[in-house]
């Protein structure tokens, strides 16, 4: 992190070239599920991030332009999916729009959120707190409940999706 001021014409306003400048960290892709008043919904975001261990927190980035910014900063529960490297049209999928989810992408265990079914890894969360940040809600999740397959990995970095890592013998 740099605690530099942004150039000139960033801080002025190019947004495209600051996005391209963020472009260059590569990130992995996630979906994260919840329940809504109108059904279950997913959406797809690059801004999760793990917290602390103990206790286990996770938090991710939700854009306040967002379609589902209501239904998502309203969720008590969520679960977020690390997305396996086959999943890129279900990435594509969920990236726009209202993400209502149909039976068939997913799953029910119990009381916990809607699970996909390909995932390198599963976090089903409970809200801890929402913090406000600039144009995004901050959302941080206690882990209620995870698990990982050992899978490869999506990645999105400039722009493109790609893939990340697997299992090691």
């Amino acid at each position: 992190m740099s605690l530099e001021s942004l150039p000139d014409e960033v801080a002025g306003g190019d947004v495209t070239a600051y996005r391209r400048a963020l472009g260059a960290f590569a990130t992995g892709v996630c979906v994260v599920t919840a329940d809504s008043s109108i059904g279950p919904l997913g959406i797809t975001i690059n801004s999760f991030t793990s917290v602390s261990l103990t206790p286990r927190l996770v938090l991710w980035c939700l854009d306040e332009r967002s379609e589902r910014w209501h239904a998502f900063c309203e969720a008590e529960r969520f679960s977020i999916h690390v997305l396996d490297a086959q999943s890129e049209a279900l990435a594509r999928r969920f990236a726009k729009g209202i993400g209502l989810m149909e039976e068939r992408e997913f799953q029910r265990v119990g009381d916990a959120p809607p699970r996909l079914g390909a995932a390198a890894a599963r976090f089903d969360c409970k809200t801890h707190d929402r913090v406000q940040m600039g144009d995004h809600m901050m959302i941080i999740g206690e882990v209620t409940g995870f698990e990982a397959s050992g899978a490869a990995a999506l990645t999105y970095f400039q722009g493109r999706y790609g893939i990340a890592g697997g299992a090691q013998a």
